[in-house]
């Protein structure tokens, strides 16, 4: 593979303890801008975007640990997984997210990295402006 390896960091897939205070936070004492607030399944998802062009911030109640994940996306993450490979580097899950294919791992120092490729670029828009809660 040449070129770089990722393409951008699009989220920070943040752990939180109550999406809406956080949420209410972010909002209102940040001034981010609310993408969407997602409540279904049991589970609450909001993404906040603080600066134009930065990643958004994903705030969820679901997601175990207290350490964010940097979510970067890739080109071809098949081709990204195989050039990890040749490094050393041993994935530990690969997973479906709304917007394609997806691995994540920890580092040994513990830090959690996930790849993705863009495969349905149209979710963004589906999610835009929806306020659950």
């Amino acid at each position: 593979m040449s070129g770089p390896l990722f393409l951008s960091l699009d989220f920070l897939y943040t752990p939180s303890r109550d999406v809406a205070a956080d949420l209410a936070v972010f909002e209102d004492v940040l001034g981010a801008r609310v993408r969407f607030s997602i409540d279904g399944m049991g589970t609450r998802v909001a993404a906040v975007e603080l600066a134009e062009g930065a990643p958004l911030i994903l705030l969820a109640d679901h997601l175990e640990g207290e350490r964010t994940i940097a979510v970067f996306r890739v080109d071809d993450l098949h081709a990204t997984m195989e050039d990890l490979r040749s490094r050393g580097w041993d994935p530990v899950q690969t997973f479906e997210i709304p917007h394609g294919p997806c691995c994540s791992f920890t580092t040994p120092g513990g830090h959690r990295i996930a790849l993705y490729q863009l495969t349905r670029p149209e979710v963004a828009e589906h999610f835009e402006g929806r306020r659950d809660f």
